[in-house]
């Protein structure tokens, strides 16, 4: 029901924008909650073209998840419920935020996400999604400090509703949302958090990482722009090294959902890069089709997820496309888009914010840049493919996976049209190819070479093994984002060393009491369960022990 109802305001959101763009007009509705004299309390709403489009796809997405949802997380029990109020409080608490040319209600929005991203990346109550959720609500704390900080400063303007100040407010006040937007958006040195809230169950990592959380920062910096934001060097370096370093990180990272999550890092950079370098039109584009295949690609993880028994090692899914066809089928197509490859939807936005680059003649250093993380897109995405699809299949030999997977197949399907369809599609729409850029053959070409380039390498350096030959610190190093995650990471290994050793940290009471019985219940419950989950070659072994003592 609430994905239905949600699909409707999609179109009707979408019907609107179409609406406001052919008119070349914009709505402001303001709704007085009361008068005090001389005092006014105006809650404001802004509608616009960016603001209709953006929260039609945030509703598409939002009503697939919640039908993937429907099967992913239950039937109709307590903590489905709480599940789907959760999703829908994001949902709407993204919606207060889209809607507001005022920097009060934004907080509210803002707030709003980022508490509830705690509650959602803490659902599943182990120690480490608590850790993770702390990292995730602690740095989004910070993005929120700088903007009470920066609604303070607009008190001296005489109203919060920034749309009429843009050009006149203070160039410090500027750093202040850059910073506090750098912290939503996860950029270089907030990027820690955002590999962590992969604790969260699937469909919300397909929630928050495509359209909502972590798009909120490049979303408010699209509302502030103006032109203090162009051509900033340093920002732009900042952002470039998000890019790089989160590909870098992808390309040693095993973890299936890690790689998707460093991959949106990786996207995240590339808009504010765009942004930064005054296209704001083709930031937000690449904003919307990048949030449909990255939507796409969570869900398809969270399916192999789930019919492989929680693994997430991609070592252990080899040739999983004999028995998942049609997720295999989504999942390779979401990657093809993220890589940029042509006709897709992830092409349309790349392809144009390239081009544009050439043009903006920036120093040498962010070109070379700039290239080598697309190639460095295609060479991780590759490996993932290869390590899922190319190699033989590592698990369980006594597994049976069958994609059985009822109503999430709909909503895996119906993104998978929207990933090839909607990149073409919104740019026609907005005519956004009508600008004439004359290029050198070689410099056009130069974005299909390193494509190719990284398809090459990401194939010869997975298959060769070679990627795995250095010294042991540069895996240490990728491993933990360039030591990014200080000594955050640390309080997480001690706490587990500490619950994984209690039998060490018991007295003598506790241990032939209450706490030292459930403890050995519970590693026994761990033994019996590898025993059931392992190889054939244990069932044959057990069943000739039977059979000797039998005779």
């Amino acid at each position: 029901m609430w994905s239905i109802f949600l699909f409707m305001f999609s179109v009707l959101f979408f019907l609107l924008g179409l609406l406001l763009l052919l008119n070349e007009y914009s709505l402001l509705f303001e709704w007085v909650l009361f008068n005090f004299n001389s005092v006014n309390f105006v809650y404001i709403i802004y509608l616009d073209q960016v603001c209709a489009f953006f929260l039609s796809v945030v509703m598409l997405i939002s009503s697939m998840v919640i039908l993937y949802s429907n099967f992913y997380m239950g039937d109709y029990n307590y903590g489905s419920v709480r599940f789907l109020l959760l999703v829908l409080t994001f949902v709407f608490s993204m919606f207060l935020m889209i809607i507001s040319p005022n920097l009060i209600s934004i907080l509210l929005g803002w707030d709003g996400l980022g508490l509830i991203s705690y509650c959602l990346v803490i659902y599943y109550n182990s120690l480490k999604s608590y850790l993770a959720g702390m990292i995730t609500c602690l740095i989004n704390r910070l993005g929120d400090i700088g903007l009470l900080i920066s609604i303070s400063w607009m008190f001296s303007y005489g109203s919060w509703s920034f749309m009429f100040y843009i050009n006149v407010i203070d160039s410090y006040l500027y750093y202040l949302i850059i910073l506090s937007s750098f912290t939503k958006s996860a950029q270089i040195p907030f990027s820690s958090w955002l590999p962590a809230a992969m604790a969260a169950p699937t469909p919300v990592s397909s929630l928050v990482h495509s359209s909502t959380l972590v798009t909120a920062g490049v979303y408010l910096l699209i509302r502030f722009f103006s032109k203090y934001l162009v051509n900033n060097i340093y920002i732009i370096f900042i952002s470039l090294l998000t890019m790089i370093m989160s590909s870098v990180c992808a390309s040693y990272e095993f973890d299936l959902k890690k790689i998707i999550a460093l991959s949106t890092l990786s996207q995240l950079g590339l808009m504010m890069v765009t942004l930064f370098m005054g296209l704001f039109e083709l930031s937000f584009f690449h904003l919307l089709t990048h949030a449909m295949f990255k939507s796409l690609l969570f869900l398809c993880s969270g399916i192999i997820i789930h019919l492989m028994g929680n693994c997430q090692d991609i070592r252990f899914m080899g040739s999983i496309c004999f028995c998942m066809p049609i997720t295999c089928s989504c999942f390779n197509l979401a990657n093809m888009a993220l890589c940029g490859f042509p006709f897709l939807s992830g092409f349309y936005s790349k392809d144009l914010i390239v081009e544009n680059l050439s043009f903006n003649g920036l120093n040498i250093i962010v070109w070379i840049l700039f290239y080598l993380s697309l190639g460095l897109t295609v060479f991780y995405s590759l490996r993932l493919f290869y390590y899922t699809i190319i190699t033989k299949f590592n698990y369980l030999s006594f597994s049976d996976i069958s994609e059985n997977i009822n109503m999430m197949k709909y909503s895996v399907m119906f993104l998978c049209l929207f990933s090839i369809m909607f990149g073409c599609g919104y740019m026609w729409i907005l005519n956004l190819d009508l600008s004439f850029l004359l290029l050198p053959f070689y410099l056009k070409l130069l974005t299909l070479v390193m494509v190719f380039m990284g398809l090459y390498l990401g194939f010869e350096l997975t298959t060769a093994k070679f990627l795995y030959k250095l010294p042991m610190m540069f895996y240490i190093m990728n491993g933990s984002m360039w030591f990014m995650y200080s000594y955050s990471h640390m309080l997480y290994i001690s706490n587990y060393y500490f619950s994984s050793g209690m039998m060490l940290n018991l007295y003598w009471g506790e241990f032939f009491g209450g706490l030292g019985i459930s403890y050995i219940f519970l590693k026994f419950s761990n033994f019996i369960q590898l025993y059931h989950l392992n190889s054939y070659k244990i069932f044959t072994i057990s069943m000739l022990i039977w059979l000797i003592i039998m005779i």
